[in-house]
């Protein structure tokens, strides 16, 4: 995990060890789409990222894989909200609301989708400036 070039603050903790290659490569075909680049490469060097007080800045691959799946097959949900196929969800900010990727667009944009009124907002421009935005303040939900 030496060569981790993410930009993390004092109070983000890494505890994982990397993804395994195996169970990203399985993730990407029960979700029907690859992975973006950038996500797999900071699960490559830890399977997930966790902030103050437990908070999910990025999760692990099989928690991206559950979360991702339950709400892409929830009836319910399909019924309250646009469809969420396009959006592979990454991390939480702890409100209920959620980060995503649009990884059929081959951009690397993070967007914050808001589950009270199913917004889904540009954030970042990537991943780590995602990290290094929320870990700063600069994006406020």
């Amino acid at each position: 995990m030496g060569s981790m070039s993410w930009p993390l603050s004092p109070g983000v903790t890494i505890l994982r060890p990397p993804a395994s290659a195996s169970s990203l490569s399985e993730a990407a075909g029960r979700l029907g789409h690859e992975l973006p680049a950038e996500l797999m490469s900071l699960l490559s060097e830890s399977d997930g990222v966790e902030g103050e007080y437990g908070m999910g800045l990025i999760w692990p691959i099989d928690q991206i894989l559950k979360e991702n799946l339950a709400l892409r097959e929830d009836v319910d949900l399909a019924r309250l909200y646009m469809p969420f196929g396009s959006l592979l969800f990454f991390g939480d900010a702890g409100n209920g609301d959620l980060f995503a990727l649009v990884p059929h667009t081959g951009r690397p944009d993070v967007f914050a989708w808001n589950h009270e009124n199913d917004s889904r907002t540009w954030v970042a421009s990537r991943l780590g400036q995602y990290l290094e935005w929320w870990l700063t303040g600069k994006i406020v939900l």
